[in-house]
């Protein structure tokens, strides 16, 4: 009988992953903090409803906020966002059995955080790129599948991972498995730079990447970010059209043109348009991951005597929008750039 199964965290991540492996004959328990959310999983009248044009499903499974959860699990799939990392790791420790891991659905290098808390030797790693968004109780909407990759932190291959590797197939098919998760981790955080820049405006991904006077930005971004991960001796991997060789040193306008044409290419048949990051700024109204995903990299740069002046530029004109003292607009790149 297949392990199983604990996702913290049931939003556009957690949601979507878990309702697979549900509608598969899996075990799946949820968690979330939204009480009404909860209460729409376990609602035997309702459930969780995947929407969207990719994989539509609607799967019933038992759900319980935090403090409302007993037992304990081998196998937890971590899908919060990477600001509420250090909370629900401690309220999910209880729960996680002496021979049972973790594994990160997020974005960031949250393993690090994780496996603070848990111990590395309980914390698998993972890189995502599909597109979800939460939209309310008991409904999140699946906008398209991309790249999903698994791996363990120090870089070997387990039979533990293999069995991520099964979750995740039932999932995405394509799925892959890797030494050196890391590459991946930062490849997302450059490409990630691009969506939260995208987050300050109001054109969508496509759009948004498509404009040519905007190159300079692309490069400028996703460069300090390569440059960093590269002083750290990891190499970012690429993606889904996002080519890591084209930004930073020995990256060519031509190179990134090249490549912001294939993100452009891949993102524009997408249902989901716009990022998660200007979901948080436009629609939700609330703080961005900005301070876990992008700051980190400022500092770790400054340890290696690398400004990141960009990145910062960015970070500042997001903690606007956050603290209203800023409007999104499609001419807040433009400013970017040319300072």
């Amino acid at each position: 009988m297949s392990e199983s199964i604990l996702v913290w965290g049931a939003g556009a991540i957690g949601g979507t992953f878990g309702a697979a492996l549900v509608r598969a004959g899996r075990d799946v328990t949820f968690v979330d903090v939204v009480p009404e959310h909860v209460e729409a999983i376990r609602d035997p009248e309702r459930g969780l409803r995947i929407t969207g044009p990719v994989d539509p499903m609607v799967v019933k499974a038992p759900a319980f906020l935090p403090e409302g959860l007993k037992g304990t699990w081998k196998r937890i799939y971590l899908a919060v966002k990477a600001q509420h990392t250090e909370q629900a790791c401690r309220a999910l420790l209880p729960h996680l059995a002496e021979d049972g891991f973790v594994v990160s659905l997020q974005n960031g290098l949250c393993e690090k955080t994780i496996a603070e808390i848990v111990g590395p030797d309980r914390t698998i790693g993972a890189f995502i790129n599909f597109g979800a968004d939460w939209i309310g109780p008991g409904e999140v909407h699946f906008g398209n599948r991309a790249a999903v990759v698994t791996g363990e932190i120090d870089g070997r291959m387990t039979p533990r991972l293999n069995d991520v590797l099964e979750d995740l197939r039932t999932f995405e098919p394509d799925a892959i498995q890797t030494d050196d998760i890391w590459s991946y981790l930062w490849g997302k955080l450059a490409y990630g730079s691009l969506l939260f820049a995208q987050a300050v405006g109001n054109l969508g991904i496509a759009d948004c990447l498509e404009r040519p006077e905007l190159l300079p930005l692309w490069r400028e971004l996703a460069g300090e970010i390569v440059t960093v991960a590269r002083a750290e001796g990891v190499e970012p991997r690429g993606f889904n059209g996002f080519d890591p060789n084209a930004f930073g040193k020995g990256g060519t306008e031509e190179a990134a043109k090249a490549s912001v044409a294939a993100m452009v290419a891949f993102n524009r048949p997408n249902a989901k348009t716009h990022s998660g990051v200007w979901r948080d700024l436009a629609i939700r109204k609330r703080r961005t991951e900005v301070d876990m995903q992008l700051l980190p990299i400022v500092g770790v740069g400054r340890k290696h005597g690398l400004s990141c002046p960009t990145l910062e530029r960015l970070i500042a004109m997001i903690h606007e929008i956050e603290q209203n003292r800023r409007d999104l607009s499609d001419n807040n790149l433009t400013e970017l750039l040319k300072q």
